[in-house]
This record gives C-alpha cells, structure tokens and sequence, in this order.
C-alpha cells in the first residue's frame, strides 16, 4: 500500500489489495462503478502483463515518447493506465460521485490529455445542466484549454514520428504513437463539438451561425480519424492473421497485439461518440438555417448519429456512459418535445427501457439513471411513478445542486400535469431562488402557479417580479415570460387566467399527451369557462390541442379552425395562428382524403407568419411533419 503509485509491486502480487490509491477511485464506489464495465479483464497496473517489471507503466512510457517529458511531469503520477482512470471517473460521476469525480479528473488533468478532457467535459455537464452563463463560460473556458493542451503537443508527437520514419522503423505497424496522436485529434474534436453546443444553447442567428462554423472543424477531424483508425484496423489485422501461420520467436508478441487491438477498438468507440452526438446535433438544427449549414460542407444524418451513439456506448472507451446518457435524452427529452414522431408521443420508449434495463446493476443508484427513469414513467403518463423517481433522485443527489434542479423542475412539471398547482409553485419557487439559470422564466411559472391555486395577490406580485428579472432579451422563453406577466403589472390576475396560462405552458411544451383524461377534462371545463376577448383564441387552441389527446379528432378540427380564423389573436398571441395551422395540418395529413389540404396548411404555417413566440420549435416540428411524407422519417 506504501508503494509509488503507478509502478508495479515488485513481488509480483497484483489486485486491488496491492495497490495504493492516491486517487481514491479503488475503493467500494470506484469497484462498482468501473467493475461492470470490463468483467472479462481483470484489473491490473499499467505494464503488467508477461515480461513487465517493476519501472513506468506502458502508458507512462508512452507519453514520455510522444512529449518527450516523463510521466510526472505534469503533476502527480497516475495510478493507472489514463483510459482506465478516465473511465473509472465517469462511473463515479454517474453513481452520485460528482464532487469526487471532477476532483480526480482536476488532480490529473495536467498529466494527459483524456484526464484533461475529463475535467472539462464535468464542467461542460455542469454548464448543461445548469444553463448559467457563468458556468457556460466556465465551460467554454475549459474545453478551450484542453484543446490548446492537445494541439501544443502534436507538434513533438508528429516530431516524433518523422524521427521514427528516418530510422526506417516498419510504419505498417500501430504503435502506441498513433494511438496517442489520434486520441488528441479525437479530444479536440469532442471539444469543437461541445463549444458548438454551448453557442446553439444562445438560440441566436450570429450563434448558430458560429457553431455550424466550429461543427465543420470537427466534421473534418471526425472524417479524417475515421478513415485512419478503419485503415489501422485492417493493417492489424493482417498482421495478426500472418503471424497465426508463422513461428513465434518471441512470446511477448502476444499480449502487445493484444493491448493494441483494444486500443484502436477503444479509438474507435471514442470517435464514434463525438461523430454521433455530431450528427444530431446538425439534425436538430431549426429548417431555416439548415441550408446554411449544408453549405459548410456536411448534412446531419441522424439515424448515422444514434447508430454511432450505440456503437460508442457499447465500447471501453471513458465515453461509453455518457454515449448512454446521449441516447436516454434523445429518446426521453428530444423525441417527444421536438415531435419526432408525429403523434406518438410515446415512441422513442421502448428503447429507453432497455437501456435503462440494461445498465440498471451498473448504476443502481444513480440520480441521473433515475431521472431518465422518471422520464419514461412521465411519457406512459404513470406521473405518481415518476414523481416517485424524481423525489428519489433528488434526494440521492446530494452535494449535486445542479441535478438537484433538473429533479425539481421535472416534480414542478408533473405536480402541474397533475393539476396540483400547490406543489407546483413550491418546486418553482424553490428553483427561482436558488438557480441562476433564467430566473425569469422561473418566476413566472411560480406566479402562473401561485395564482392557480387562489393567491392572486401574491401570485401579482411575482409576476411583477418577472419583469425585473428579464434580462437575457434574446431569449425566447425569457421573452415569451416576460411578454405574458407585462399584462399584470397593473391588472390583478384572476384565478381563471392563471389556470389557462398553466394550461397554455403545458401545450407548449408539449406535456398534454402526458395528462390523464380525467386531468385532460379538468382543463377541458377551465377552458370552456373562459369568455374574455383577449383570450378567445388562445382557449380555441388549447381546446383543440385537449380534444387532440382525448382522441376527439373531429371536435379537434373544429377548434384548430376558430383558432386559425381569430384575427385578435395575431395582436396579443402571434403564435396562435401558425401552432394551430400546424396542429390542424398533422390532424389532416392522417386522412388520405385531407391529405394534400394537411400539406397545404403546413406550407401555410412555415411561410406565412415571422416574429412570433418558439418560431424555431415550430420549424422544426414541420419539417418532421413534411419529412414524413416524403418516407424519411428521422427516427
């Protein structure tokens, strides 16, 4: 236990019990959480294998090569293979560690690139999550010096490998030079990918703009290492077939391909992940710009994305879990708001279970397994289940504020799904005083909330709140908040409107497929209820959207049809119009007999009205729509 870390013990014993843990992540959390992951390879030191001895780890030796430093030369020395370590501090974020994970990755960072990337991608997750500027700087901070970590050394590596070529050493063989130098390309993909993220996040023209500019720096690395690691792969296995039918002088042989042969499959795995989340990424871009982007040089395919998503996360490689977590959201969060699917607002469960099936003995603690848990429950429409799941997961992230919140917003949404306001406004209210993230936004679901249940003095008061709180005025969601409280500022809210402008937000983001019927005839009865002018056309929508879910096709038609025909609508909701065109196009695109009139009002929908509320949301929802009638359906 006193020995260095990183060297072999010189008796020879192996096994966790043997080797010192400066890191922390051998111990009970780190057994469970990298344990699974490899069964069929034992643990062991860096190096250890036939012919190695006590000295630096292969992985040391390897960097000393490529920098020309040794092992410690960027700070303590590893006390295992870096892949390893990197894939261990992951695990540990993902089973609740997330304080013991992004101190491990911070204490290593400087010794290799994947501890460095490690660091940033904790900070990237936390920036996600969170969605405050300062820790989307942060991030884009962090990532920025990862990638200049990676470029300065490409220089010496490819030094290096000139040196290597001059003393006539045999190119046809992978060695762990192109391994290492394929692994900074792919780090510094993965960081133009994730900063590309960060700017889509801004939902601004100039951002999305910069991001398809840095996607296509990335595209051009993600091609380049492909072709490269394919052509490596094959030239290794050549050899390996050669070797079967000749003598073998040297025992040692065996165990080097071996470790190569994991190496360049781990490569593969890693630049699967940043290729698929590419491609999704490109593929959600908004219609509107897609032509822009195309004209960069790349298209977003995104069945190639989840294909490349499920070969990552079937790898060894330390982004095999987050390849998990990609999929998880794509299938629980994306698939269903976006309306990739059409009508089914189900689809995409069925392969969310069997992820979470599978990976549930990995992490069966772990709060963000168990928020995308509560997920599936919340699209079954099993809310008291997923209600159940998120409080679990809320209470398991301890020390993780960040996770913390995600939980509470999802409680808020579901106490709301419910109609039960009280609890709503608590989960709200709570996350407008602690998260940084769009207070505004916060702010006026709590008021909406607060006012639902009969406070509509208090709930005058947030909505005020509201305006004070705007600030990101490019924005939509702080928009769209800051647009519908101005309204009472100096009017009292009656309980009425609060009611429908809860209703009116769950439309939106598209949770009243998640809402029983009896909840679904609930709102129902608060919508007929509703006689003022000024929100004639919003409770037309809302009733068509309500009749939608309750499988009243004809009843929903009629709605969507008022809804279309009030002209008040485009002075105070300018988006009622092109939604309810939308809504009553999909209606008719499901009868042979309307379907070429369904086609029409979607065309109507995306050309005919500009400048209104989720312009974008709507866009892309569209052209799923028409997509689907051309037989390509994203899936």
């Amino acid at each position: 236990l006193e020995k260095p870390a990183g060297r072999r013990d010189p008796s020879g014993a192996e096994g966790p019990e043997r080797r010192s843990d400066p890191s922390g992540v051998t111990g009970a959390g780190a057994t469970r959480a990298a344990g699974p992951e490899r069964p069929e390879r034992p643990r062991r030191q860096c190096g250890a294998g036939p012919g190695a001895g006590p000295g630096p780890s292969w992985m040391d030796r390897r960097r000393g090569e490529a920098s020309g430093s040794g092992p410690a030369a960027g700070g303590p020395p590893l006390p295992l293979d870096d892949a390893e370590l990197a894939l261990a501090g992951i695990n540990m974020l993902l089973n609740n560690g997330f304080r013991q994970s992004d101190q491990l990755f911070k204490k290593y960072r400087n010794n290799s690139p994947l501890m460095s990337f490690g660091a940033s991608f904790v900070s990237f997750l936390n920036a996600m999550m969170t969605f405050e500027d300062e820790k989307m700087q942060l991030a884009c901070d962090d990532l920025k010096s990862t990638e200049k970590l990676c470029e300065s050394s490409e220089a010496g590596v490819i030094e290096t490998i000139r040196n290597k070529i001059k003393k006539n050493v045999d190119m046809q063989k992978p060695s762990a030079l192109d391994v290492d130098r394929l692994q900074r390309q792919i780090i510094i993909a993965d960081c133009q990918v994730y900063l590309a993220v960060l700017s889509f996040v801004k939902q601004e023209l100039s951002a999305y703009i910069k991001g398809g500019w840095i996607l296509r720096k990335a595209w051009k690395i993600y091609n380049k290492c492909y072709a490269e690691i394919d052509a490596l792969q094959m030239m290794h296995q050549k050899r390996s077939q050669e070797s079967l039918t000749s003598d073998r002088a040297n025992d040692n042989h065996i165990p080097a391909v071996t470790l190569q042969e994991e190496s360049l499959s781990r490569l593969k795995g890693a630049v699967s992940f940043g290729y698929g989340l590419f491609h999704l990424c490109i593929s959600m871009v908004p219609p509107n710009l897609l032509k822009i982007i195309n004209l960069l040089g790349f298209p977003g395919d995104r069945l190639q994305g989840l294909s490349s998503l499920t070969y990552a996360s079937e790898s060894k490689d330390m982004k095999a879990p987050l390849a998990t977590l990609a999929l998880l959201w794509y299938h629980t969060v994306v698939r269903p708001f976006f309306a990739l699917d059409g009508v089914d607002a189900q689809a995409g469960l069925r392969e969310a279970k069997e992820i979470l099936q599978t990976k549930e003995a990995i992490y069966p603690d772990s709060s963000l397994f168990l928020f995308f848990k509560g997920r599936v429950q919340r699209l079954e429409c099993k809310i008291n289940s997923a209600l159940a799941s998120f409080q679990t997961a809320l209470e398991l992230a301890i020390d993780q504020r960040e996770i913390q919140h995600v939980c509470l917003y999802e409680i808020g949404w579901c106490s709301m799904i419910e109609m039960n306001f009280k609890d709503a406004h608590k989960s709200f209210a709570r996350l407008k005083n602690e998260s940084r993230w769009s207070q505004c936004y916060y702010a006026y679901l709590t008021a909406a909330c607060q006012g639902a249940t009969g406070e509509t003095d208090e709930a005058q008061d947030v909505f005020i709140e509201v305006q004070k709180l705007f600030r990101r005025k490019n924005n939509q969601i702080e928009q769209f908040s800051f647009r519908k409280a101005e309204r009472f500022q100096k009017e009292k809210p009656t309980k009425e409107l609060c009611v429908l402008a809860a209703i009116e937000v769950l439309y939106l983001w598209k949770a009243l497929a998640n809402c029983s019927p009896s909840n679904l005839q609930r709102m129902n009865q608060a919508c007929q209820e509703m006689h003022e002018p000024l929100t004639i056309g919003l409770k037309h929508l809302l009733l068509g959207a309500i009749h939608k879910c309750l499988g009243n096709s004809d009843g929903a038609i009629q709605f969507f049809q008022l809804a279309i025909k009030d002209e008040l609508s485009r002075q105070n909701n300018a988006y009622i119009q092109p939604y309810a065109c939308y809504e009553l196009g999909c209606l008719l695109l499901e009868s042979p007999e309307t379907l070429n009139k369904g086609r029409t009002l979607l065309c109507q929908a995306k050309e005919e009205f500009a400048g209104y509320d989720f312009e974008n949301r709507l866009h892309v929802r569209i052209h799923t729509a028409l997509a689907s009638l051309k037989e390509v359906v994203p899936q």
